[in-house]
């Protein structure tokens, strides 16, 4: 349960991060970068997307624990009520996991000019900028392990 918990706040400081950037924060960002990454209409609203996708992901961590991952809540049209087939959930929980854990152990490796780019945050900027974004390398793993507790709890001991 904590675990589950855990993985669902690994996104919250990086959403804040993108949602700040968003609402026109430079957030350390120098001019340069906010004119060509963040001051247009559509950039905003990629940002507030992919922090929405992203925390709405990490929150169907939370099926893999509660209720609504065994079973659909009665709202939902349609298939509300149905049992959730163990698989339906492992396979793409599995798939997310390990894609996360390459994702973000990956990442140092193909972003390691970040911290030279003149244009990037530096200073305490940085500083909050690698906070905001550090706890995602839990979020694989963190995933993985709810995942295998779900399968353990829903797919052995029959």
């Amino acid at each position: 349960m904590r675990a589950a918990h855990l993985a669902a706040l690994t996104t919250l400081p990086s959403c804040v991060w993108r949602l700040l950037l968003a609402a026109g924060f430079s957030m350390g960002y120098q001019p340069e970068w906010m004119a060509a990454n963040a001051s247009s209409a559509a950039d905003r609203v990629y940002l507030v997307a992919l922090s929405l996708v992203t925390e709405g992901l990490a929150l169907l961590t939370l099926g893999l624990v509660r209720p609504w991952g065994e079973r659909l809540p009665s709202w939902v049209p349609a298939i509300g009520g149905w049992r959730v087939r163990p698989l339906a959930a492992v396979v793409p929980a599995s798939i997310g996991a390990v894609a996360l854990v390459l994702l973000w152990s990956l990442n140092p490796l193909l972003y390691t000019d970040l911290f030279h780019d003149p244009l990037e945050p530096q200073g305490g900027w940085q500083l909050l900028m690698a906070t905001a974004y550090l706890p995602l390398v839990l979020w694989g793993p963190l995933l993985g392990l709810v995942t295998w507790a779900y399968y353990r709890r829903r797919c052995t001991d029959r």
